[in-house]
């Protein structure tokens, strides 16, 4: 979609006059988690996964590789034979996730990933992307309108033991995580954009009545 004003810029590069060959050059730098996961239903969760990777020609040994590197990293490697309709609401959105990370893109959409999902579910995603921020460079952009998957995330980093385990620690008063923004929209405006903490200190009503929800 071109805009009827103003330019798109992405890594600093305008994009917004490409043609489509151009602009297909740009998507692969890109992935996108749709909302609910969006899963084709006739594929099995490994095509699913597989389905960039096979549109671009990928040797099979290389793809089930992936395949297989993706699904262990959203902990999901044994249901890689298994169809859509054989997964739960999580399971369906991180095979998405898994999906969407194929050809290891340098940005990634996430569009309500944790809408639907109970609890412990959502708060699991989050850490997916919680690792995916510190520990493999992925950029991604996370809409939402839970304010505590904001919370979590934006205070929030994950790191080594020295045996190698993944853990994941809380920034509390030791420091203040720069890796991480937040943007408020209203009405499609722009009515914050800056850290957690001067969220949180916001005295606009608007925000206020939010956070409280």
């Amino acid at each position: 979609m071109k805009p009827d004003e103003g330019r798109i810029l992405i890594d600093g590069e305008d994009i917004t006059d490409y043609d489509e060959e151009a602009l297909n050059r740009v998507r692969l730098r890109i992935g996108v988690h749709f909302q609910d996961g969006a899963l084709f239903d006739s594929l099995s969760v490994y095509d699913n996964v597989a389905f960039r990777c096979h549109e671009q020609g990928v040797p099979e040994e290389i793809v089930e590789q992936e395949v297989r590197r993706l699904l262990r990293f959203v902990d999901l490697e044994n249901a890689i034979d298994m169809m859509p309709a054989q997964l739960s609401g999580g399971m369906r959105v991180r095979v998405g996730v898994a999906r969407a990370l194929a050809g290891k893109p340098q940005t990634l959409l996430m569009d309500e990933p944790t809408g639907g999902l109970d609890p412990p579910t959502a708060r699991s995603l989050c850490e997916l992307g919680v690792k995916l921020r510190d520990l493999h460079d992925v950029s991604a952009i996370l809409v939402t309108h839970g304010i505590e998957n904001v919370r979590f995330i934006a205070s929030t980093y994950a790191g080594y033991k020295p045996d190698g385990e993944v853990v994941l620690i809380e920034e509390k008063d030791r420091l203040c995580l720069i890796n991480t923004k937040i943007m408020m929209l209203r009405n499609g405006r722009i009515i914050f954009n800056g850290s957690d903490e001067e969220l949180f200190r916001s005295d606009d009503s608007y925000i206020r009545e939010f956070l409280l929800l």
